[in-house]
């Protein structure tokens, strides 16, 4: 019997969920689709009935290249997991929060759904992204589209490899994944996405050596700079979080993009991980800074203009929705209201007081 994903979640039977393919392996194309749910019951039930055939929809794309490397990866934000699915909500699972840190803004911007769709070619993101808003695109306004695209040697349009420290193998399913700590949602993953614009004329005015100290390696050969040499406000020493004397780590597959005869050059910033609260640290560290005062300097030459946090709930909870509504109407239908915390504070609940999660313009 198909099992009701909010009054019987796959947890409370002792099954292990399978889990989105959010560690599916780097690809050299990426669509970042971000979407609100628009008002209505109809627009509820869409969303709801399409779940249960995604995987379905990805087969069938699948299949005309099978060694295209396709997924694709759903998340919700708070608002639209109360609107379609009610309660209970993922344990830590609460609107993108802003950070402002003198002239550093780390922005909120509206986010219900995120489609995350890799492959090695663009046709098939493409040809997913056209197949999904062909499904739902009367249920949701599409806020923010970003095609992603791998450059040269994996590096982003500052120059640098990005993406050195992602953990691999099982390393990585432990760094994404829920387990016990909310058993109701096992298998599931937090994502935070954040769309970065930088100055390229300003940073490329630097000297080789001014921009790997920002960085903390490297440019050509990407070896981490000496501790000795290294500044306390590089980025990958803001970005590196220790708890109990082990790291923890993110899994991060960020992409450029950009439109030269527009003069925009960017970096997409996702991160995948088990608790929301390790990149929200990372983010009060580069915009805030560690101490205060000694933030991300890659920040006086990008800015974010997109930020939202979504909860990616496992394969198999997405099989089980159905059209149907969730039992209480009452609490699915009101939108979840940001927070709003003093800037640069740490909140008693374990979440930032400063609002929005920064990905780093990994160039971990």
């Amino acid at each position: 019997m198909e099992q009701d994903p909010v009054s019987a979640p796959e947890a409370a039977s002792g099954a292990r969920g399978v889990a989105q393919p959010v560690a599916a392996p780097l690809t050299r194309a990426a669509n970042f689709l971000v979407a609100t749910l628009n008002p209505g019951l109809e627009n509820r039930a869409a969303v709801r009935s399409f779940c249960g055939d995604l995987a379905a929809l990805l087969r069938a794309v699948e299949f005309r290249d099978l060694e295209g490397g396709l997924s694709c990866v759903v998340g919700f934000g708070a608002a639209a997991w109360d609107r379609l699915f009610g309660p209970p909500r993922p344990a830590e699972l609460h609107p993108f929060r802003e950070i402002r840190a003198g002239a550093r803004h780390a922005v909120s911007t509206p986010g219900d759904l995120l489609f995350h769709i890799r492959a090695k070619r663009m046709d098939l993101c493409f040809e997913v992204a056209t197949q999904i808003m062909g499904r739902i695109g009367d249920a949701v306004t599409p806020v923010d589209e970003v095609q992603g695209f791998r450059y040269f040697d994996e590096r982003d349009l500052l120059g640098f490899v990005d993406g050195t420290e992602n953990p691999r193998g099982e390393a990585a399913v432990e760094a994404v994944l829920i387990g016990e700590e909310d058993a109701a949602f096992d298998r599931g993953s937090y994502v935070i996405v954040q769309k970065y614009l930088h100055d390229l004329n300003g940073w490329n005015a630097l000297p080789t050596e001014a921009q790997e100290r920002i960085i903390g390696r490297t440019k050509l050969s990407d070896i981490e700079l000496d501790d000795s040499v290294k500044p306390t406000s590089a980025h990958n020493a803001l970005t590196t979080i220790v708890k109990d004397g082990k790291e923890i780590k993110i899994l991060r597959d960020n992409m450029p993009f950009g439109r030269p005869g527009y003069g925009e050059f960017g970096t997409y910033f996702i991160g995948y991980s088990r608790s929301p609260r390790t990149i929200e640290q990372m983010l009060e560290n580069m915009f805030v800074g560690q101490p205060p005062g000694n933030y991300d300097r890659i920040l006086d030459f990008s800015r974010a203009v997109t930020g939202s946090l979504f909860f990616v709930p496992s394969a198999t909870f997405l099989d089980s929705v159905t059209e149907d509504e969730p039992a209480d109407e009452a609490l699915s239908a009101a939108p979840a209201a940001a927070q709003p915390a003093p800037s640069g504070r740490s909140q008693h609940d374990g979440s930032l007081g400063i609002g929005s999660l920064k990905g780093d313009t990994s160039h971990e």
